[in-house]
């Protein structure tokens, strides 16, 4: 009976190291995933808007910086001449990935915090400003797709790259 105990007890510990074991084994899992850099590379490259008004041409173009950081222009041109013209870099500090956009006018970037990543999307808001505060960028099959957005009101890009 003694035997039985001294075995009853062992097996109960065996099974609350594993059990611990398995529960560091997940929390080492989720803090490996949360921190693991995002691969945006489909937005690499230059990207013509496909749904601009008639006379207007725009354009995207996205290089990669190192792992934390995305570079891209955009502009749109009429006749010859840049009409408009942003900087975007799509950047990660302190673990969180941002959109900072910033146009030639201003005098300071916007900053777009992360709200939803995925592995060809992604959403970024800034909810103290009046427009846009929701910028979404997909991929969908080759082309980019991206909207800029507030509650009432949304702008839709749709790009295909130029060889």
């Amino acid at each position: 009976m003694k035997n039985i105990g001294l075995l009853l007890i062992g097996l109960i510990t065996l099974s609350c190291n594993q059990s611990k074991k398995e529960s560091q084994e997940i929390n080492i899992k989720s803090t490996t995933s949360i921190e693991t850099t995002k691969n945006f590379n489909w937005l690499l490259g230059k990207w013509q808007r496909l749904n601009e008004e008639e006379g207007k041409d725009t354009f995207e173009n996205w290089e990669k910086i190192n792992n934390t950081e995305y570079a891209g222009i955009g502009f749109t041109m009429q006749n010859g001449d840049t009409i408009q013209q942003e900087k975007i870099t799509l950047k990660k500090e302190n673990k969180k990935w941002n959109l900072i956009v910033k146009a030639p006018e201003e005098t300071e970037p916007t900053t777009f915090k992360g709200a939803n990543f995925n592995e060809n999307e992604f959403t970024c808001e800034n909810n103290e400003i009046e427009f846009p505060n929701k910028i979404r960028y997909w991929k969908n099959g080759y082309k980019l797709n991206a909207t800029v957005s507030a509650d009432d009101f949304e702008i839709n890009f749709e790009f295909e790259k130029l060889k």
